[in-house]
């Protein structure tokens, strides 16, 4: 069954920065604060870490970084989702800026999700773009231009997160809106998220 997330929630994204034991190192520190503070924490992790992390934790969501929409049978080198679902896989992101997908095959990512129960998040660059993907109905939706990822500092952050709220709610109440590149402290994070 898909999980349900509570807000607010926590995301973790390690990326390709930690592999092997610092991966699951992090995500062990987050398991213990997922459960010290009844938060939902969403652990992004390489598909290679995916098994050892979720094998070795009880309180987080742990999402693929990206799938492939492949069913069992030929490929090779491709990201089967059976595979990341018995790795212990419960979604999977989208679209991320370091990995983009035409809106083809972001629905048809979204299409083979739905058949194993896969929480869905996806990346949006612009806010045009955010507006097409919430036609697609993903679970959530960051709408986080990729010129700020990272950089510190945001577009009129409080104007960028209404205004992503507002159009993506607009298509589909029921999507969950992550705002992250614009948070540029815990304050503002706080502020939007209580």
């Amino acid at each position: 069954m898909k999980p349900t997330i509570r807000t607010p929630y926590f995301e973790i994204g390690t990326k390709n920065y930690i592999y092997g034991d610092k991966v699951l190192e992090y995500a062990l520190a987050a398991d213990k604060a997922a459960e010290k503070y009844d938060i939902d924490v969403l652990f992004i992790c390489p598909a290679v870490e995916i098994r050892r992390v979720a094998e070795n934790t009880k309180h987080l969501i742990v999402l693929a970084p990206y799938m492939d929409t492949l069913r069992p049978g030929r490929g090779m080198a491709d990201t089967l989702p059976e595979g990341l679902k018995a790795a212990g896989a419960q979604g999977v992101v989208i679209n991320h800026c370091e990995k983009p997908m035409s809106l083809p095959q972001m629905k048809a990512t979204i299409d083979r999700s739905r058949e194993l129960d896969f929480l869905v998040f996806a990346c949006a660059d612009t806010l045009d773009e955010a507006k097409a993907i919430a036609q697609l109905h993903p679970d959530i939706i960051t709408p986080d231009p990729s010129g700020i990822i990272g950089g510190g500092h945001g577009v009129s952050p409080m104007a960028y997160v209404r205004e992503s709220i507002r159009v993506i709610k607009a298509i589909d109440p029921n999507i969950m809106v992550h705002p992250a590149a614009c948070i540029t402290n815990v304050h503002f994070f706080f502020l939007f998220f209580f």
